[in-house]
């Protein structure tokens, strides 16, 4: 007979048991720690779902007026041409820039923000050329003159300026 059979049959019957169970348990602590991560990991994407909701919401109703400014912006041109055309009933020419700044001021406080373009550099991002001049007058690539006036909402670019902008002469 060889040793590890001797010792196996030697073996005191309660410590198999106690193998087992240890086993066991040892099986059961792995099993409730998977588990405990898990729900840890269920957590934290609840959380950042959470989060992220709440953030989208707030970007909701802090942007829900830009749909809404951006389809009063043609009147709020019409009213800039209007004030720009001379007519002799200086009560009418009252009226009109009244209203416009009324008009104005209350788009500003929903957010609305006036791009200035003329005499800065032309930037893609925020201006449309729809004119290019050769120029020796101004530096290569500078807004010369604004056809329709850029705003940007909170922060953001709501409409970008249509502009007309110099460019050096080519070399003959």
């Amino acid at each position: 007979m060889s040793v590890e059979k001797m010792e196996t049959e030697n073996q005191d019957p309660v410590q198999d048991p106690v193998a087992a169970l240890s086993a066991e348990r040892d099986q059961l602590a792995a099993e409730k720690a998977e588990l405990q991560d898990r729900v840890l990991r269920a957590q934290a994407e609840f959380q950042n779902l959470k989060k992220r909701t709440e953030r989208e919401r707030l970007e909701l109703f802090e942007y829900a007026s830009m749909e809404a400014v951006r389809t009063l912006l043609p009147v709020l041109d019409d009213f800039e041409r209007a004030m720009k055309t001379e007519s002799a009933d200086k009560e009418y020419v009252a009226g009109i820039e009244l209203i416009y700044s009324r008009f104005y001021e209350a788009l500003k406080k929903l957010g609305l923000e006036p791009l200035e373009s003329a005499g800065k550099p032309f930037d893609p991002q925020i201006h449309h050329a729809v004119d290019m001049v050769e120029t020796d007058e101004a530096p290569d690539h500078t807004v010369l003159d604004e056809f329709q006036r850029g705003y940007n909402f909170k922060g953001r670019l709501l409409r970008p300026a249509m502009v007309k902008v110099a460019v050096q002469p080519a070399s003959k």
